[in-house]
């Protein structure tokens, strides 16, 4: 179905990394480049709303069943982080985690279901 929009819901994990993203962007390289990054990942999240299958997304059901990551570095935008995430319902995309690529994916994971009541991402 083409025109069926997900939601879109952040886990608490997720949001805070969001943020602790964003604030090391911001000391590291200022404001502007924090915006820019902020848009580039708000980019990628708003993609997930096309569907969990979105291109460039993989499956890593070697960290937990049903994940998926999308990388931020896409449609020619630059960015060193991942996008976890997984269905949550028929119409709903938990993001679990917003990592960097450097990190060892699976030790950030939870093994438990995350908190599911975090903010949403209208599309």
């Amino acid at each position: 179905m083409a025109n069926r929009r997900w939601r879109i819901r952040l886990s608490e994990a997720a949001e805070q990394d969001l943020v602790v993203l964003l604030r090391w962007t911001s000391e590291a390289f200022g404001v502007r480049q924090a915006q820019v990054y902020r848009d580039t990942v708000i980019a990628a999240l708003a993609a997930l709303g096309d569907g969990p299958d979105v291109p460039g997304s993989r499956a890593r059901d070697e960290i937990l069943p049903g994940l998926r990551t999308l990388h931020v570095a896409r449609g020619g935008r630059r960015g060193r982080h991942f996008v976890l995430y997984r269905l949550s319902d028929a119409d709903s995309i938990e993001v679990v985690r917003i990592l960097h690529d450097a990190m060892d994916l699976a030790r950030h994971v939870p093994a438990e279901d995350p908190d599911p009541k975090g903010p949403q991402i209208n599309q």
